[in-house]
């Protein structure tokens, strides 16, 4: 393995969704020395700050997960924020992370990197080849920002950093707010909160005809370790035909359903009775994101939790974190 059971793994954004399932699956298979930083301990958004902790904790594997995140409504109503923040995050934790000399690094990126347009599936040489989704141009700048910081340093110092691009994500420990949260979450709660307040009708954004791939959080996770353990930067599926780093992984299901199903499915899957309505005047993003996830399954590694099963299990923690007052709006 290119990493040991007892190497200092730092996790940055380990209390998010994504950080979370990380630490949950290296905990699992037996990794011991994690180091956290909560954010009340280090700023991310703080060069010094961030520098500082690097040189006293001195990781030898990093894992950026850390990152602001949301829907169509905060990509489009925060545009500068989205931005502004998630640049700073990654030039802080990645610029340190070379400076120190970090041995592995793994960046996790987004399926909207790529342009809106783009042939279906979306393969990772596609980045930069077309027009971004307005609703969420500057998310997917500063991701694609972070993509090329980590690429130019591999070519320039051997930078050993991969860069999983996942597409949507759900699961345990996801942001249920009405407005700022993904499609998903924000369906789930949205249909549970009907039913219990017995509402004869719900109105969703959009027409429901896009297409979207959703991916189970802890997938993500085992996918992420296992990149980690077998995979380096110089192997040859992260380069191009003419030998140039790509240093780019989907990473996803493989498959997709319309918004109109999904909301089918979650309606189903809570027990909500009433009738689903959709809002024309509001927009419906790229009309199609669907990830080539080919070459992690050349490498050998493929998703495992179907949809409807994610759905289940998501449910349960949702209905647990709801209980527990520490659902996450």
């Amino acid at each position: 393995m290119l990493i040991s059971k007892e190497s200092r793994i730092f996790i940055a954004g380990h209390n998010g969704m994504v950080g979370s399932a990380i630490k949950r699956s290296l905990t699992k298979k037996g990794y011991k020395n994690l180091l956290f930083a909560s954010r009340n301990d280090l700023d991310l958004l703080d060069f010094v700050k961030v520098k500082d902790w690097f040189n006293k904790n001195r990781p030898e594997i990093v894992i950026l997960a850390a990152a602001k995140v949301g829907g169509i409504h905060a990509n489009s109503k925060y545009m500068g924020d989205f931005i502004l923040e998630n640049l700073k995050i990654q030039n802080n934790v990645i610029e340190n992370a070379w400076k120190y000399k970090v041995k592995r690094f793994l960046f996790l990126g987004s399926s909207c990197i790529y342009p809106k347009f783009a042939q279906q599936p979306l393969k990772e040489e596609y980045l930069l080849t077309g027009e971004l989704e307005k609703t969420n141009e500057s998310y997917a700048l500063a991701k694609i920002s972070g993509i090329k910081l980590c690429t130019s340093l591999k070519e320039q110092y051997g930078f050993d950093s991969i860069c999983l691009m996942p597409t949507n994500l759900y699961g345990p420990g996801d942001n249920y707010h009405p407005q700022n949260s993904h499609v998903l979450p924000a369906m789930l709660k949205r249909f549970y909160d009907a039913k219990i307040k017995g509402s004869q009708e719900i109105v969703c954004w959009g027409s429901g005809l896009p297409k979207r791939e959703f991916l189970y959080v802890d997938d993500l996770a085992e996918a992420s370790i296992f990149i980690l353990e077998n995979i380096s930067s110089e192997h040859r599926i992260l380069y191009d035909d003419k030998k140039n780093f790509n240093g780019i992984l989907n990473v996803g299901l493989g498959k997709d359903i319309s918004i109109k199903e999904l909301a089918n499915l979650i309606s189903s899957a809570v027990g909500y009775e009433g009738k689903i309505k959709w809002d024309l005047s509001k927009p419906d993003g790229t009309p199609r994101k669907l990830l080539d996830v080919s070459k992690l399954s050349e490498l050998g590694w493929s998703a495992k939790t179907e949809l409807q099963k994610g759905l289940e299990l998501t449910l349960k923690s949702f209905l647990a974190e709801s209980k527990n007052k520490s659902i996450r709006y």
